[in-house]
């Protein structure tokens, strides 16, 4: 059976942004992160701010903490319940409510983790390592091949798929996970009787979230601005950034990166047009810049800040969100499991 082509995922995707805001309550939505450090303003604009839209639309909306994706490519699990935590605050920071999202964790959950052996039937060796991201994921870590890793997009199925999610917001690049997904849910249905919808992906829009250094930005590379920082770190961190000796600010993402990623940090956390950004500091050079760009951030960040405080105070009530999350995930997953053990004969 063939992956879906590119042109395909897109159709599905317009048809589905077309109706969201008509029929909601017919999507539900799973998306998650790895909890291997602190979001940044990368995570934000890349993510949390569409699961925020689709909350406010009132689609069901679930985020998974994927704790036991991080030893995919690590050694060590050491900082793994303050990442998780802090996740959680930085969620709710943002928006996310946890009355109408399920927050929650795969070690918790342990039926959705339990599907991974079925699923782990319906594909091939040479669908596994064929997968992109995969190969991507590996490359970047410089970690031998784990089979956590090689099975990656398994257990990403299993996480869409025990809540029956039949919408995930992707990228382009994580696409083929989607395909993987909507593979698996078919075979099982044509195998043993329909129990699962195949999901489609929610092309979201490519925001590229430069760092300091013109890279992406990501934890890995030191160049993120993170969720949590002070006032104080991000305009250490800002300042630190490099651009270049030309005096004039102008935006031009090949030839000056530096200066370009700062444009566009400001022009995400305002509103604005990086060009013109750009031609309103013109001559005043890269102080300047650095200066609008601190300012811009500090004041998109300020209401997050205000309340990621307050939430920092109440360690208690993030506890409870993350309790009653993993319990809502477990009633749901125990039910799916239930219906796959029916639907396999499994049932004694």
């Amino acid at each position: 059976m063939s992956i879906d082509s590119f042109e395909a995922s897109k159709r599905r995707s317009d048809e589905i942004r077309a109706d969201l805001s008509v029929h909601p309550e017919n999507y539900l939505m799973l998306t998650g992160d790895r909890p291997t450090g602190r979001l940044h303003l990368g995570h934000y604009f890349g993510t949390i701010r569409e699961r925020v839209a689709l909350q406010g639309l009132g689609v069901r909306t679930n985020i998974i903490i994927a704790d036991y994706q991080v030893i995919t490519d690590r050694d060590t699990t050491e900082h793994i319940q303050d990442n998780v935590r802090n996740m959680v605050i930085d969620y709710l920071a943002c928006g996310v409510d946890p009355e109408k999202t399920m927050i929650f964790t795969h070690s918790a959950v342990p039926a959705l983790n339990q599907l991974m052996l079925p699923f782990l039937s319906l594909v091939t060796e040479a669908e596994l390592q064929r997968n992109p991201t995969v190969k991507s994921e590996m490359e970047a870590s410089g970690h031998a091949l784990t089979g956590l890793l090689l099975t990656y997009p398994v257990h990403q199925a299993c996480d869409i798929l025990f809540c029956k999610g039949n919408v995930v917001p992707v990228g382009k690049d994580q696409l083929p996970h989607i395909e993987q997904t909507r593979l698996i849910a078919r075979r099982f249905n044509e195998r043993y009787g329909r129990v699962f919808p195949e999901p489609a992906g929610l092309l979201t829009d490519a925001v590229e979230i430069p760092g300091l250094d013109g890279r992406k930005m990501s934890k890995s590379y030191g160049n993120a601005i993170s969720l949590s920082a002070t006032e104080e770190e991000t305009a250490k961190l800002i300042k630190k950034s490099k651009t270049d000796s030309e005096r004039a600010i102008t935006f031009d993402k090949e030839n000056r990166p530096g200066v370009s990623a700062l444009l566009t940090t400001a022009a995400l956390c305002t509103g604005r047009a990086e060009a013109d950004i750009a031609a309103e500091i013109g001559e005043a050079g890269a102080g300047a810049l650095k200066k609008y760009v601190t300012e811009s951030v500090n004041g998109f960040l300020a209401p997050i800040r205000e309340r990621r405080r307050a939430l920092e105070g109440d360690l208690g009530y993030i506890e409870d969100v993350l309790r009653e999350g993993n319990r809502r995930a477990n009633e749901i997953a125990n039910a799916t499991l239930d219906e796959v053990r029916a639907a396999m004969g499994m049932v004694y």
